[in-house]
């Protein structure tokens, strides 16, 4: 069952077509239904997190010399970026069958079109991650990332990706370097819905990474450190739907990671390397709506924090013989216990 695969998207696809599979741990796959049922499976009083976090063009073309490079942006740090960097092509090929960069050392510097970037460090580990420092700084900076950015993209899509496709409505600040792809589908009707069933929202901003490098040996570091910040009014909504016996429902694996990062280290917002897997036990987060996730990725070990292994696996079984599909335009899993409520009823 470990081996079963789901289509991804190819396109991105209307936020309305998702749909919703929905997997009890205690009683397995319950049905699929469209995600505009959301509210009707939730209780008046549940709380929805959701991360804010915008989607940055985080794809940048360099050279090396006479070698054409990619950039892929993948998570900030106190002197400027870490990057991993892709030799010649383009995201119409596979990321495992792109040829290495060159290698580089500190001090080395690849130009673009606008502006350079200075290469401080190279992780001992990978020779493709690096640490940059961009040579323009403040405004010129943005400036010049959405001028000669794209949106990192993958060779299962057909079509090139225009940057408002990777964008949640409700997408604040632009830290996330892919986007978290579990509140695509949420529309200024779905909130309307919501709110008049009752449910409670809040919000956090994590900076969501890569989500694979085509390296086998990085993609098991996966994620990277990655920023976070809870704000307090969304620690109060938390702590209040916990006193009540309410839900908490993590929309997206950030969300969980920001959250049960916030409470292990005491601190509103800093800079989590938290993974999650099978011997892990959240404090936070009850409940989880995701994308569809297969063995093998970082996010399906969180899963297991949530559900049991066989559940899992069942979970995949359906949604392949249903047709649902994968990646960030793909459709999605509510892992969502019954409510002491429903249990009675």
């Amino acid at each position: 069952m470990n081996d079963v695969t789901l289509a991804p998207a190819q396109t991105a696809r209307d936020r309305s077509a998702v749909r919703l599979l929905v997997l009890d741990p205690d009683e397995g796959v319950r049905r699929t239904c469209s995600f505009s049922e959301l509210p009707a499976l939730l209780d008046p009083g549940d709380l929805l997190v959701l991360n804010d976090a915008a989607t940055l063009p985080a794809s940048l073309r360099a050279q090396l010399g006479p070698i054409p490079l990619e950039l892929r942006l993948a998570s900030a740090s106190p002197r400027g970026y870490w990057a991993v960097l892709f030799g010649p092509g383009s995201w119409r090929q596979r990321t495992e069958d792109r040829p290495p960069p060159p290698l580089v050392r500190a001090g080395t510097v690849l130009r673009l079109a606008t502006m350079e970037a200075e290469i401080l460090a190279v992780d001992p580990r990978s020779p493709r991650l690096v640490e940059l420092r961009f040579s323009l700084e403040g405004g010129a900076w943005w400036k010049a990332l959405y001028a000669e950015g794209r949106p990192i993209q993958y060779a299962y899509h057909r079509d090139p990706l225009a940057l408002w496709s990777v964008q949640n409505s409700y997408g604040a600040r632009p830290v996330a370097f892919e986007m978290p792809s579990a509140g695509r589908a949420f529309t200024l009707a779905t909130f309307l819905a919501l709110r008049r069933r009752g449910i409670e929202l809040a919000w956090l901003t994590h900076a969501a990474g890569l989500s694979s490098t085509g390296d086998p040996a990085l993609d098991r570091r996966l994620p990277l450190p990655e920023q976070f910040e809870v704000p307090a009014a969304t620690s109060s909504k938390v702590a209040r739907a916990q006193a009540r016996g309410k839900r908490v429902l993590a929309v997206g694996t950030s969300v969980v990671r920001a959250l049960e990062s916030s409470a292990r280290l005491g601190r509103a917002a800093g800079i989590t390397e938290l993974r999650l897997g099978p011997a892990d036990r959240r404090t936070v987060v009850t409940d989880l709506l995701t994308g569809m996730h297969v063995p093998g990725e970082s996010h399906y070990e969180l899963l297991h924090t949530f559900a049991a292994p066989e559940r899992l696996a069942l979970a995949n079984v359906r949604a392949a013989q249903e047709g649902l599909l994968s990646h960030e335009f793909g459709d999605l899993t509510l892992i969502l216990r019954k409510s002491a409520a429903r249990r009675a009823a």
